[in-house]
């Protein structure tokens, strides 16, 4: 079911010290958002309701994380959810992922990217809108660090094959794949709640981490 879009949801998320209005005009500064701006700064690409970045907010104080979506339905959710985490190492906004390049410079020096169950996208004509295709690798290997991670996860068996090319193909070295993250779980596994509906469906979890350059 769909989110419905309620007229509090703007007005609340712009009231919020989390939300970041016009993430074009602070392009080259993002990190002057968090009382520690010299901390490794984390990125997740479409964070949804918050449940990924919040927890992994908690878990690691020493890290300042920031999430991106389209849509004001979920970043309203996702700031609740942060909110009653009780974090301050999160700040959240609205832009295009598409348009990445647009909000974020090199300055800000990104340390991580997760991507967490993106859309596949299957036909072939829209394969360029995958958050993994290599135009996007291409787009964040201008503002991530030397030696920046990326963590992607996902329940579909193309889309996983396709990002394993996609990420060889961009030069990025892998350093850990599996098609099964549970039958070998990491400690630092975060559950998302796609992957908690998807283990459920008795699908199997696929997740690549990789090296964006040394």
């Amino acid at each position: 079911m769909h989110l419905r879009r309620a007229s509090w949801m703007r007005e609340e998320l712009e009231a919020s010290p989390l939300f970041v209005t016009e993430p074009p005009e602070h392009r080259g500064a993002w990190r002057s958002f968090f009382d520690n701006p010299d901390a490794p700064l984390y990125l997740e690409l479409g964070c949804g309701k918050g449940g990924f970045i919040s927890e992994a907010a908690l878990r690691s104080p020493e890290v300042n994380f920031l999430g991106i979506d389209m849509t004001d339905v979920v970043l309203a959710r996702a700031r609740r959810r942060i909110d009653a985490a009780g974090v301050g190492n999160v700040r959240i906004t609205a832009w295009d992922i598409e348009r990445i390049r647009d909000m974020l410079a090199p300055e800000d020096r990104i340390d991580r990217i997760y991507i967490n169950f993106c859309n596949p996208w299957p036909r072939r004509r829209h394969h360029k809108k995958r958050l993994v295709h290599s135009r996007r690798l291409e787009d964040y290997q201008t503002f991530v660090t030397p030696g920046a991670e990326l963590r992607f996860k996902t329940d579909d068996d193309e889309l996983y094959e396709a990002a394993l090319s996609y990420i060889q193909e961009s030069g990025f070295r892998i350093t850990a794949q599996t098609e099964d993250l549970y039958g070998s779980l990491p400690e630092d596994n975060i559950r998302t709640e796609h992957e908690a509906m998807y283990l459920e469906a008795g699908k199997t979890i696929k997740e690549i981490r990789a090296v964006f350059r040394d």
